[in-house]
């Protein structure tokens, strides 16, 4: 059950968020850009992975954070990386958010339609 509770804190998270965006006159350099990308759809990859194991009843917070920063750290080492190079292998990183995204939204999808 407490567990479950902590389900709260990334949809507190994302609320105060996109608050902060939505009120904020504060805007990103353009250089930054695809660093913001891949943070963005890391935190989404994550936040649609918690939806889905909350739904599955196999949430655990210390897996929800530890693959948000996690996965979004490895996707700003491979942006930095790909900057260095003159590659944009940011795509990659892009590429595979974007999958696990659709795949947790089709999952979840499921799960609403066919509840016994």
């Amino acid at each position: 059950m407490r567990e479950r509770q902590g389900m709260w804190i990334p949809l507190i998270g994302l609320v105060i968020g996109l608050t902060i965006g939505f009120f904020s006159r504060w805007t990103i350099p353009q250089e930054y850009a695809r660093y913001t990308a891949v943070a963005v759809l890391a935190a989404l990859d994550s936040m649609v992975g918690a939806t889905r194991a909350t739904m599955e009843k196999t949430y655990r917070n210390r897996i929800f954070l530890s693959g948000l920063v996690g996965n979004a750290l490895l996707a700003l080492l491979i942006t930095y990386l790909g900057d260095r190079l003159g590659s944009d292998l940011y795509v990659a990183a892009v590429v595979a958010f974007g999958v696990r995204l659709f795949n947790n939204f089709s999952k979840i999808r499921q799960l609403l339609l066919y509840k016994d």
